[in-house]
């Protein structure tokens, strides 16, 4: 009902008439949710029942606003939503009787993290986009393998840190060794290829899961005083980390300073802050209700959009423009209830591998939404990472529907097991 209502509201800002196109998509994705019920009710009957639903509300959230900003995309993200409604069915079905068995190949994920990491910096098929090598292409097709290898570090992770909580809690040095190369290896990889983004949510999931597993307090403290060493150094030696931590302080320059764009003096919200500043002003243009979907202003009289990779990026700008405080309010609800959801499955989990499983991939997705909705709002400096489910890109969709399939098939054991089902 929301995407037709959406879609709706879409055409009748356009061409001020309700097209049956908007019922075409609502069926859409009536059937394929449908279809994702009824897998997960056959597969993992007892799992948490608000994970996919928030999901489905979130994508069609995201489909609705990036049709509005250009129909062959959302056209794309419909068919990557397919994809990964698909990959989560498999997962489910594939995994129903024992996930768990992932935890014998830990080590096969943690190589297979550093792998797809390493991918975009190949010299046939890696693609450098905005300054960063973060892609790998096939032809036409291209992806993004950092977001599959997230997911396969939190794997790792899960089932090394089970496996060694007790003496890592001891302060063994040799049993750190294995976690400390793997993750070494990853975040020198993100490094090298200026995916600043990715090095902090790495670094936090780590930090994250290193905390839920010892319960040490004092090894999150040492990685965080390690954190601002390392960011003061990089700082120091990277130009394009100086760049984006001073136009998160000084967005607003009332004296041209140099553009690298241009080789020329000029205002810093005119060059190197100009995402931000748009984006800041479309967010306060949605004041209170917003301007409502499809009446928002994205485009120069020219035809220019105003805020460039507005549909990736900065997706929650068009959207607290157009629904306003209270709409952006929704959303980031939407987001803390599905954490909420994802910790409750981490808690109610009876083994160490599912509890770190579940706590791993529930932290991820909420350091991934923090660090993009802080950069948009001025919080932390903005770094270039997707919007969970909403932002387009298809290796996003596909990965977060492999959050999804994790958490839905952990509460399913969980579940069964205070149950007392066989």
């Amino acid at each position: 009902m929301l995407t037709g209502i959406g879609f709706a509201a879409v055409y009748i800002a356009g061409s001020s008439h309700i097209s049956g196109a908007s019922l075409t998509y609502a069926a859409f994705f009536f059937a394929l949710y449908l279809a994702a019920h009824l897998v997960a009710r056959y597969a993992v009957p007892h799992a948490d029942p608000y994970v996919l639903p928030i999901a489905a509300l979130l994508t069609a959230i995201g489909l609705t606003e990036i049709y509005r900003l250009g129909p062959k995309d959302a056209f794309r993200q419909a068919t990557w939503v397919v994809v990964g409604v698909s990959i989560f069915a498999l997962a489910l079905l594939g995994l129903r009787r024992d996930y768990r068995l992932l935890e014998n190949y830990k080590y096969l994920f943690g190589l297979g993290a550093v792998a797809l990491l390493f991918m975009p910096l190949l010299p046939v098929i890696g693609l450098r986009v905005n300054g960063a090598r973060l892609w790998v292409h096939f032809g036409s097709l291209r992806f993004q393998p950092g977001e599959l290898g997230k997911i396969a570090l939190i794997v790792f992770l899960a089932a090394y840190l089970r496996e060694k909580r007790e003496v890592l809690a001891a302060g063994r040095l040799k049993d750190w060794g294995p976690l400390l190369v793997i993750w070494g290896a990853a975040m020198m990889i993100l490094f090298v290829t200026d995916d600043l983004g990715s090095g902090l949510l790495f670094y936090g999931i780590f930090l994250g899961m290193l905390y839920v597993a010892t319960a040490r307090i004092a090894f999150v403290a040492a990685g965080l005083g390690l954190f601002l060493a390392g960011s003061v150094a990089v700082y120091q030696g990277t130009p394009h980390v100086r760049e984006r931590v001073g136009n998160w302080l000084h967005p607003w320059t009332d004296h041209k300073v140099f553009c690298p764009l241009t080789g020329q003096p000029a205002f810093r919200q005119d060059c190197q802050s100009y995402q931000e500043v748009q984006s800041l002003y479309s967010i306060a243009h949605g004041s209170m209700g917003g301007t409502g979907l499809g009446s928002g202003t994205f485009e120069t009289a020219q035809g220019h959009q105003i805020i460039p990779f507005l549909n990736t990026d900065f997706i929650y700008s068009a959207l607290a423009q157009e629904l306003g405080l209270i709409g952006a309010a929704g959303l980031i609800l939407l987001y803390m209830v599905f954490v909420l959801r994802g910790f409750r499955i981490a808690l109610f989990a009876g083994d160490g591998f599912s509890k770190l499983l579940a706590a791993g991939l529930t932290f991820g997705f909420a350091l991934q939404t923090f660090i993009i909705v802080g950069g948009i709002l001025r919080v932390i400096p903005l770094t270039g990472i997707t919007l969970p489910l909403v932002s387009y890109g298809g290796s996003s969709i596909v990965a977060n529907f492999l959050v999804l399939a994790g958490l839905m098939l952990v509460s399913n054991r969980a579940n069964r097991e205070l149950e007392g089902v066989r």
